[in-house]
């Protein structure tokens, strides 16, 4: 393979990390048949949606793109990073400080997301993880972090789970088995939410959790076992 700068290396795994089935080698090899060799700034900034989505296509045999099974907006996300433009995600909220006590009662939670506030991501792909603190009646993003560095790690699985060890509760797309052990192995509670959705929603849809949680969840609160015992029986 082309030894690349290292700026446009990360470009091309960014784009890489959003396209399901589509891994670094195959990426790269797709570039140069669309814009030719060597790589450099200029080829990946003249990248289009069209030449990427036939690209891909033509390599499972749908030269016309329609059925490659990777959806459009992926694909125009996997463009604006193979232009550079990963830094300029309008759509990102702003962090909010939260010292300790601001937010009595309340637990971290983890969204794995590609792009602004969404729980776009998958748990091995996604490019950043969302940190919200949450509580019954309130919610704060408190940190935004990248995954990028997993990808030089001997376990990314592992690494992804120690990236957000000090959350209670992660959302993600979608999640394999041995990974999720390594999540819960972390004292983090995976739960999946296939459909692409606004962080927000489901951070509310959450909050209803606080007024009955669920053993597991009050374990997390803190409450008694006296408590969590009580809550099985009423179920």
């Amino acid at each position: 393979m082309q030894a690349l700068p290292r700026e446009l290396a990360l470009r091309i795994a960014l784009a890489s990390r959003i396209l399901p089935g589509i891994d670094i080698a195959r990426l790269v090899e797709i570039l140069h048949e669309r814009v030719g060799s060597p790589l450099d700034d200029e080829k990946l900034k003249a990248i289009t949606v069209t030449n990427l989505k036939t690209g891909i296509g033509s390599l499972d045999g749908e030269e016309d793109g329609e059925d490659i099974g990777i959806g459009l907006a992926n694909i125009k996300l996997a463009v604006r990073y193979l232009w550079g433009d990963e830094a300029q995600d309008e759509d990102i909220p702003e962090i909010m400080p939260c010292k300790d006590g601001d937010m009595p009662d309340s637990i971290r939670v983890a969204i794995g997301s590609n792009s602004g506030a969404l729980i776009n991501g998958h748990f091995g792909s996604c490019i950043r993880f969302l940190v919200y603190q949450l509580s019954q009646h309130d919610y704060r993003l408190v940190d935004i972090r990248s995954t990028i560095e997993a990808d030089s790690s001997d376990d990314r699985n592992l690494f992804r789970a120690n990236l957000i060890k000090d959350c209670h509760v992660m959302f993600v797309q979608s999640i394999g088995g041995p990974a999720a052990a390594k999540v819960i192995r972390a004292d983090i509670y995976p739960i999946k939410v296939p459909e692409v959705t606004e962080a927000q929603d489901k951070l509310k849809e959450f909050q209803k959790v606080f007024a009955a949680p669920p053993p597991w969840f009050a374990k997390i609160l803190g409450r008694s076992a006296e408590e969590r015992v009580r809550f099985s029986h009423d179920d």
